[in-house]
């Protein structure tokens, strides 16, 4: 001993520094890390060895090698320690009392477990750490080591661990623990080792592999494992899409951050926090079940030093990210697990297991649980499993590589099940009723005794078998708990309540597996069961976001219990709110799914022109035009229509309904006059029916607006949008979903109409809300955005800036609605002109092609935005120089418009004065200067004078009158639209300087299909 100077002055003892080798089991690693961090406060060296011998080595020559490194040997005690290596009792009580007690001075113990140890592990006179807190717990372990309790005074940590038994600060949806996971350290390590030594902003790694080989249990003991290291662990079950995107949203609310209630703003805020580490550096958000790469973009923070981990079957994560490839247990990981699970069995027999279920771990875990609690001999089992018999599983589809022989195993379990345990098969078979994955089975106990079979009222009235059939089902691997009832919860719901939200996870395979075998004439009685539970659970607001995530959580489970065959009332207004979330939330592919399953059992059985489905046609009609599915929602509605007209006695509201729908898709097939006098009916009858400010009134007048512009009525189409948004700001506020896109068609008519601050001023504000109520992934965020760049690019915004964003955005259009949907395309068009004109000819001419095609695909060669697309192409190619092609693509966009749109159509003007340019630079001046008068005179009248369509149609018709030598005129009009120009634009826009330079304008059509 050294000694210093104590606080009184007088001469205290200083601990010489001390080496401690801490042997502990992977499964106690944030033990051993708390006690190394614990032991380098005080001074101390601590080094870390995750001790894990082969059986086939012997435990003294085990032990003896943690005695190579200098210093004391600290043993992490608990109930995986004496496991490893599958010793038997007495081995290590021999290795103890010999070995282990000749050598006490080099060994110490901490104990982690209530449970009684081995009687020779007295010898190492273990510390008592069991539900202690952190300042016992470390009193405790220094008084084993006879170390001072006082911090040496350069104590070196190398890292802040915290202590195993606090929680993170933020802590959410984390399966239990499977307290018999098996082996997988090295993958555990590889994964924990690539995550920290990744760059800030891209330590994500998904974890790849088949069904049932460990990729979710591999993922939660991680989070066990390795949670000291972080300070937020989120699990985001990601086999919905609706469900991620809402739990990921809950990170707000764990996390302490300002948000509203909408998922979209929520994730907003919730990767700016994640990126910014703000709150919290330290955190870990693991996606499980997440199969598609392309989605990343809207839930990846950008940047941050936390760690995501994904769970996926998907192999195209490879190109995304970080990958590790699981596959099966290694064959000692596989022996190990069957040992410790049936100790009765041989380690030779435990292998002859092994390789029949090809070291498949969800199979073993089955067939270890049958072993372990039937105490059935090996070649027994294995005869059963070879001989039973695959008949009735020849049209069960299973993974590739999955052991057959394990349907037979899954039998014998089952048959089991029946004859010693009715409620655990009860229970088990309801399972089978809902679709597998997350389950909510705790609301069947919401459910009256009345409303279930007899044979289920058990369920409502005795816990106890509820929790013992539970607890079954976890133990033979059937069933994993997501959440577990308890007395009291986070929330103060008491006992019954708490389980009442009891989730459980049923794996795909074992789910096919098992519904073959408890097929039965009990389970059309169980379906019926979950058809209730669904109609209980419908919060009946599937247009409220708030919402949404109990739909996701419903929206799984209707075809796989039956619901969709339901005739009862309450279930089928279920299927019809579930439809309305998809269409509302942006979830269209899926709407579009379930409309046509909805579809195909009603009309078994209900006539075409019933409440409901009148109901469903509309709904299947909105998910259809919002999916580009035009002429299919057409055909829908104008049969709904004809049928009514028809009938004899026909309800007013359901001819409102329906024509709305079809002047709707009329427009979207370009026959804007027919479609706008429809529209009017509808809003003569709306305005009589229901008033001025109600709501169906209000979408009446907003598609009045869309079949205004549509026509290149533009003032016209604003005031009608404008009343409508004063309208909606009143009776549905500012935030509403119908609000928002009030504001994003006034900002859209004051752009085409010329206004390009004033629109820019709006449509950024209407942005913001855009972001904040639905979130930057939502279809009607993203036409927001299209609309800004747009409004940005008229007012003059930097077009590097521009460019950027717009490559950005035609990636995540892409990703929600894929690259041939009218959206997306819409993009892609205008992408292109804005490439066209900075230059990028190739990549513009390739854009736009490619827009103009499938337009024609989506609406007919001869609809009018293919053909104003022509126009763009006659663009591109005047600029690579093809006068006489660019000429000819001008004149046939007129043509072919001329028929749909009139002479004094906007788009027909732009059309004329491209088509004039053309006739300008192939020689034909004469004819260029007629119609660029003609074109003039139009647009003065159709738009203004100081419109900038007019105002380029000034400065065309001067450069064509200087080019016929008519100088005094064409001066005195360049003069006044330069004035113009710098009044309404400003003298910097680039419209104003193109025309101080006499750069010849042209103008790009924006294909719109309202």
């Amino acid at each position: 001993m050294v000694a210093e100077r104590g606080p009184d002055g007088s001469e205290a003892p200083v601990q010489e520094s001390e080496h401690f080798v801490v042997a502990f089991s992977g499964h106690d690693r944030a033990w051993a890390t708390w006690i190394a961090h614990r032991l380098e406060y005080h001074g101390h060296r601590a080094s870390l060895y995750r001790w894990d011998p082969s059986r086939e080595q012997p435990l003294q020559e085990a032990l003896s090698d943690l005695q190579l490194a200098s210093g004391r040997v600290l043993l992490v005690l608990s109930d995986v320690f004496f496991q490893l290596g599958l010793r038997r009792e007495g081995e290590w009580n021999a290795v103890l009392r010999g070995f282990v007690a000749q050598q006490s001075d080099r060994f110490a113990a901490v104990t982690l477990t209530n449970r009684p140890l081995l009687p020779a592990t007295a010898v190492l006179e273990p510390a008592d750490l069991w539900q202690l807190d952190e300042k016992e717990a470390e009193r405790r372990l220094l008084y084993r080591l006879s170390l001072s309790s006082r911090p040496a005074r350069r104590a070196a940590v190398s890292s802040v661990s915290r202590y195993p038994r606090n929680q993170p600060a933020a802590w959410g949806n984390v399966p239990r623990r499977n307290s018999r996971f098996t082996g997988r350290d090295e993958i555990l390590n590889a994964l924990q080792q690539r995550l920290m030594d990744a760059e800030p902003g891209a330590a994500v790694c998904a974890l790849v592999g088949m069904a049932g080989i460990g990729k979710t249990q591999i993922a939660v003991e991680y989070a066990y494992r390795f949670l000291p290291d972080y300070d937020v662990v989120w699990w985001v079950n990601s086999d919905q899409r609706n469900t991620q995107r809402d739990t990921f949203a809950g990170l707000t609310t764990a996390l302490g951050l300002p948000s509203g209630s909408e998922p979209g703003e929520r994730i907003r805020v919730v990767r700016e926090s994640l990126r910014r580490g703000v709150p919290y550096g330290r955190w870990l958000v693991i996606f499980d079940g997440w199969e598609s790469p392309e989605d990343a973009a809207a839930y990846l923070p950008q940047g941050g030093a936390g760690h995501v981990l994904i769970t996926s079957r998907n192999h195209n994560w490879r190109a995304a990210t970080d990958t590790l490839e699981i596959s099966g247990f290694r064959r000692a990981e596989s022996t190990g697990y069957l040992l410790r699970r049936a100790p009765h069995i041989t380690a030779e027999q435990a292998d002859q297991v092994a390789v029949e279920f090809h070291d498949v771990p969800l199979q073993l875990a089955q067939a270890a649980a049958w072993l372990g609690e039937s105490r059935m001999e090996v070649p027994e089992y294995l005869r059963m499993v070879r001989d039973g018999g695959l008949a009735r599983f020849e049209g069960l589809v299973m993974p590739d590589d999955y052991p057959q022989s394990s349907l037979t195993s899954w039998s014998i379990l089952i048959n089991k099940l029946k004859r010693s345990e009715r409620h655990t098969v009860e229970l088990l078979t309801l399972c089978t009723a809902f679709a597998p994955g997350r389950i909510p089975l705790g609301l069947v106990r919401g459910l009256r005794a009345s409303d279930l079979p007899e044979n289920l009222r058990w369920i409502t009235s005795d816990l106890p078998s509820w929790t013992r059939a539970l607890d079954s089902l976890v133990n033979y691997s059937v069933l994993t708990r997501e959440t577990r009832g308890s007395a009291f919860d986070e929330t103060g719901r008491d006992e019954e309540a708490a389980h009442e939200h009891e989730t459980v996870r049923m794996h795909g395979v074992v789910h096919a597996i098992v519904s073959e075998l408890a097929s039965g004439r009990e389970r059309e009685e169980y379906r019926k069961v979950v058809h209730r539970l669904l109609a209980d659970a419908d919060p009946g607001a599937p247009n409220d976001s708030k919402q949404w995530p109990r739909y996701a959580e419903l929206l799984p489970h209707l075809s796989a219990s039956g619901a969709l065959d339901s005739q009862n009332q309450r279930v089928q207004n279920t299927l019809l709110n579930c439809l309305r979330y998809c269409f509302a939330s942006g979830e269209n592919r899926a709407g579009s799914q379930l409309a046509e399953q909805i579809r195909a059992r009603w009309s078994q059985y209900m006539t075409a022109d019933a409440p409901l489905m009148l109901s469903l046609t509309t709904l299947q009609g909105n998910v259809l035009r919002a999916s580009s599915r035009f002429r299919e929602a057409y055909e829908l509605d104008h049969a709904r229509l004809d049928r009514l007209r028809t009938a004899e006695h026909s309800n007013e509201h359901a001819l409102l309904e329906a024509t709305s729908c079809l002047a709707a898709d009329t427009r979207f097939l370009g026959q804007y006059d027919k479609a706008l006098r429809m529209q009017e009916e509808v809003v003569a009858t709306a305005h009589r029916l229901f008033g001025a400010e109600e709501r169906t009134t209000l979408l009446a007048q907003y598609n009045l607006a869309t079949g205004l512009r549509l026509l290149g009525r533009y003032q016209e189409a604003y005031d009608v949008d404008l009343d409508t948004l004063r309208k909606r700001e009143v009776s549905l506020r500012e935030r509403h979903p119908d609000t928002l896109r009030s504001i994003n068609t006034c900002a859209r008519d004051l752009r085409v109409m010329g206004h390009y601050r004033d629109a820019l001023a709006r449509q950024e504000l209407g942005m913001r809300l855009h972001v904040q109520v639905l979130g930057p992934q939502h279809p009607q965020t993203l036409w927001a955005r299209h609309n800004l760049l747009l409004c940005q690019w008229r007012a003059g915004t930097s077009g590097e800036e521009i460019a950027s964003a717009m490559a950005a955005l035609l990636e995540l259009q892409e990703q929600v609605h894929g690259r041939s949907h009218f959206y997306t395309l819409a993009l892609i068009a205008d992408y292109g002109s804005f490439l066209r004109e900075h230059g990028e000819l190739a990549r513009a001419k390739e854009l736009i092609s490619e827009a103009e095609n499938g337009y024609r695909q989506l609406l007919g060669q001869a609809h009018p935005v293919p053909t104003g697309m022509q126009s763009n192409a006659g663009l591109v190619l005047q600029a690579e120089g093809d006068r006489d092609g660019a000429l000819s693509m001008f004149e046939q966009a007129m043509v072919g418009l001329r028929p749909w749109l009139g002479d004094d159509h906007p788009v027909m003007l732009g059309c004329a004065l491209n088509t004039a340019a053309g006739r300008n630079f192939t020689g034909r001046l004469e004819d260029a200067a007629e119609l660029s008068r003609n074109t003039l005179l139009r647009s003065r009248r159709v738009l203004g004078e100081d419109h900038p369509l007019t105002l380029s149609c000034m400065v065309a018709l001067a450069a064509d009158l200087r080019a016929l030598q008519e100088r005094d005129e064409a001066g005195k009009l360049e003069e006044d639209a330069l004035q113009r120009l710098t009044r309404t634009l400003g003298a910097q826009h680039h419209h104003t300087l193109s025309a101080r330079q006499r750069v010849r304008p042209y103008w790009d059509f924006e294909p719109y299909l309202g």
